[in-house]
């Protein structure tokens, strides 16, 4: 009571309570325990009970089964369930027992009504059919529970859980009995002296194991079965004058279920439980198994499938003529909050979508873009530029239409190549690697030629670290399974820092920032990840100062070469590998996640921001551009689920059978209900 003590007791004999306070330094201190034990005693509930800042005192129903035995053999003595109150005297550090009162066989659970200045003090016991306040010197007060319509009266009633809810002026409680039902109750009382116990109808809701209200204004409920729910209240209850029961009253009340009115469910929390069968197995053909469970109990019963993977939002599906081999979404400027275009390439063209309310194709003449050659790479340059990189050269495209043209020496062609917000690099057929880099004017300037003396088969220029006008790093992998580490320093431009030797070819690269994982600090670790072409993702972290690799992760994630895109996921940097499964590394509540998507694969992706998706994904699958969105972070399973109106027992999954009119097989469910 008011924080100044707390009593743990066993359901058989032993009380203990233990004495709270504050030090010098305002850190919470625990006193020794004070035993409070009475042998042959059960315990059925127990409380602390509001007396201001009086002695601590502790409620506990209590039953002597000593008694119970003496009554069994001699058949004549009965057994009673007394409400106990232990006070704990601060000045002689020594728990005693106050008052006794025997109360009905039926009592389960006590709830502390507020006292000192907030109310009269004592409990509410809960029996079968029946809510009774009791405190020390004060006469009983009992007030029946209204009942459903319908509902038999020789069948008793149990309340399993409750909530409080304290205003300035005013309190009252929620009860809720063992079907569901939310009953408001009030006392009526001057001073200590309370004159009536007011029981009505609330709402009716799933079997809660308890019931939380938050000062905001909602209520959480943690279902016994099934989904827990968090609803918002909508009202208060005060016009059920119809279902109200008073200590006036001698016989029941009665009410008709209805739908929510003074609740608003707001947000589900899934729960599987009860799960009472199981079984895994691929019947969706999807490569990875998924599980099939029998959840819940009675008309709330579902069976619920789980796929491993983050649930994903289908924003946008859209068909495009042909074959696309890449996207990319770019801004306009830097400082737009919101993508302009989606760049679409094509094996020997370019296809350019302005986003708004609709996605239009734009001409090249308005964008800039030259659409009669495929783009390799594109993005946002400077403060208002964009760069299309393609076989040929550079096209820089300024914000007043202007177009600077980069052309590639020879007969050579770009086959890879990585930018940031001031930094270009290409490599060239044969191996050659080229280093720009933008000046004030806002014009490309050539920095840096190098021999690699190997084709290039990824790269990526690391992020400009905050205050910064340049990275210091370049991510070079080519086709003899080693990625290097390389400079860009003006003084050692495109020299070698570090060299990590891999057990396969390198897919793709990203340079990005991160939290470590279980880190909480605000500061970025530089990581690069490395897609290889066995399907395997390795994640090694980067010394921001000397560029040295070391504390190398792997993680197998498909059959298909691992394709990595930088994205942003809950305003943080992100990384979307894509292989025979699509997979996203995040951070979300300081851990780090590495989780697959629920859905189909996809092909190539890149971060996409519009006024209807802040944070969502553009991506390309088969001939189709889809505009996806993550939701539910830090979950590991999809659940769909299907309802069912009774109690399930058990499931079995019959042999693949060939449909009549379909080439591929078919399963069935047998569901005993």
């Amino acid at each position: 009571p008011r924080g100044r003590a707390v009593m743990v007791a066993a359901v058989e004999k032993q009380k203990l309570v233990y004495i709270l306070n504050r030090d010098s330094t305002a850190k919470l201190t625990i006193s020794s325990p004070l035993e409070a034990h009475k042998s042959h005693t059960i315990v059925f509930s127990c409380v602390g009970v509001d007396v201001g800042f009086e002695n601590p005192i502790f409620a506990c129903i209590e039953v002597d089964y000593n008694d119970a035995e003496e009554a069994a053999r001699e058949q004549t003595k009965a057994v009673q369930k007394l409400l106990t109150y232990y006070e704990l005297d601060l000045g002689l550090n020594h728990v005693l027992r106050k008052w006794t009162d025997p109360i009905d066989m039926s009592a389960n659970m006590l709830i502390s009504v507020p006292g000192g200045t907030d109310g009269p003090g004592g409990v509410l016991v809960c029996s079968e059919n029946f809510i009774t306040y009791k405190h020390q010197n004060h006469a009983s007060i009992r007030a029946s529970l209204p009942r459903r319509y319908g509902s038999q009266d020789n069948l008793g009633l149990l309340l399993v859980s409750y909530a409080i809810i304290k205003q300035k002026d005013l309190f009252f409680f929620l009860v809720q009995s063992e079907i569901g039902d939310l009953y408001k109750v009030v006392l009526s009382y001057v001073e200590d002296t309370v004159n009536k116990v007011v029981v009505s109808y609330f709402d009716t809701v799933p079997v809660a194991n308890s019931l939380s209200v938050l000062k905001t204004g909602f209520l959480f409920l943690a279902a016994e079965f099934g989904n827990h729910y968090f609803y918002q209240f909508q009202g208060i209850g005060d016009d059920e004058p119809e279902s109200q029961s008073d200590t006036m009253e001698q016989e029941f009340t009665y009410f008709h279920p209805r739908p929510l009115k003074n609740l608003l469910v707001v947000d589900t929390i899934e729960s599987l439980s009860p799960v009472i069968d199981f079984k895994i197995a691929d019947l969706a053909h999807e490569v990875t198994p998924q599980l099939y469970a029998l959840c819940g109990r009675g008309s709330r019963s579902t069976l619920r499938t789980l796929r491993h993977g983050l649930p994903i939002t289908e924003m946008a599906v859209s068909e495009l003529p042909g074959s696309p081999s890449a996207v990319w979404s770019v801004k306009r400027t830097v400082n737009d909050e919101f993508d302009k275009y989606i760049v679409v390439s094509f094996v020997n063209a370019t296809l350019v979508l302005s986003i708004g309310e609709t996605v239009e194709e734009v001409s090249d003449t308005e964008s800039g873009f030259l659409a009669s050659t495929p783009t390799l790479h594109t993005s946002t340059i400077g403060q208002d530029g964009i760069l299309q990189i393609h076989p040929n050269g550079i096209r820089h495209i300024r914000s007043d239409k202007r177009i600077n043209e980069w052309k590639t020496p020879g007969k050579k062609t770009i086959v890879q190549a990585a930018t940031n917000q001031y930094q270009v690099a290409i490599a060239l057929s044969g191996g050659e690697l080229i280093y720009f880099e933008l000046d004030a004017s806002g014009q490309l300037d050539e920095i840096e030629k190098k021999e690699f003396g190997r084709d290039i088969a990824c790269m990526d220029i690391a992020p400009i670290p905050e205050g910064q006008t340049r990275a210091r790093f370049l991510a070079v992998g080519d086709w003899e399974n080693n990625v290097r580490i390389l400079s860009l320093d003006r003084d050692e431009s495109l020299s070698s820092l570090a060299v990590q030797v891999l057990r396969a070819k390198p897919e793709t690269l990203a340079l990005v920032e991160m939290k470590a994982g279980g880190s909480d600090s605000s500061s970025n670790s530089l990581f690069l990840n490395i897609g290889l072409s066995n399907g395997v993702l390795l994640r090694t972290e980067v010394d921001k100062l000397t560029g040295v690799l070391s504390d190398t992760r792997t993680r197998f994630l498909g059959t298909r070469p691992v394709k990595l895109f930088k994205i942003r996921v809950h305003d943080s940097n992100a990384v979307l590998a894509l292989s025979s499964r699509s997979w996203i590394a995040y951070n979300y509540q300081t851990r780090f996640h590495l989780t697959p998507l629920s859905y189909s694969p996809l092909e190539h992706a890149s971060h996409f921001s519009s006024d209807q998706c802040p944070e969502g994904v553009v991506a390309i699958a088969a001939r189709s551009l889809r505009i996806i969105t993550t939701e539910k972070l830090g979950e590991l399973f999809n659940q769909s689920s299907i309802p069912l109106r009774y109690t399930p027992r058990q499931f079995v999954l019959s042999s693949s059978v060939q449909h009549p009119h379909h080439h591929r097989s078919r399963s069935q469910f047998f569901l005993l209900e």
